[in-house]
């Protein structure tokens, strides 16, 4: 009988890891992502513009919404790049190439 074939919780059974307690060091903060907060903010910017629209405010033409919105997203999506390479630049080297 193999280890795939054995019923849960059995002796074979090698379920998620218990996290170790010798560890002092609490793990790292990821940054958050250029291309996570763009298309979170393309997201919100769409909801107020469909909203500004059902409520008569003023008359969209989506055409042109959907041309500023890739526009601004690119233009977000280079800067932030741009930015975040250039703090990667001044981290300390890894050796790695």
């Amino acid at each position: 009988m193999s280890s795939y074939d054995a019923p849960a919780g059995s002796a074979n059974d090698d379920g998620p890891a218990a996290p170790r307690s010798d560890n002092p060091e609490p793990p790292e903060d990821s940054p958050a992502r250029v291309g996570t907060i763009v298309w979170g903010l393309i997201v919100v910017a769409l909801a107020v513009l469909i909203i500004v629209a059902q409520l008569g405010i003023v008359a969209l033409n989506g055409t042109y919404v959907v041309i500023g919105l890739m526009i601004g997203a690119g233009a977000a999506l280079v800067i932030g790049g741009l930015l975040s390479a250039r703090g990667r630049d001044k981290a300390a080297p890894t050796g790695k190439s």
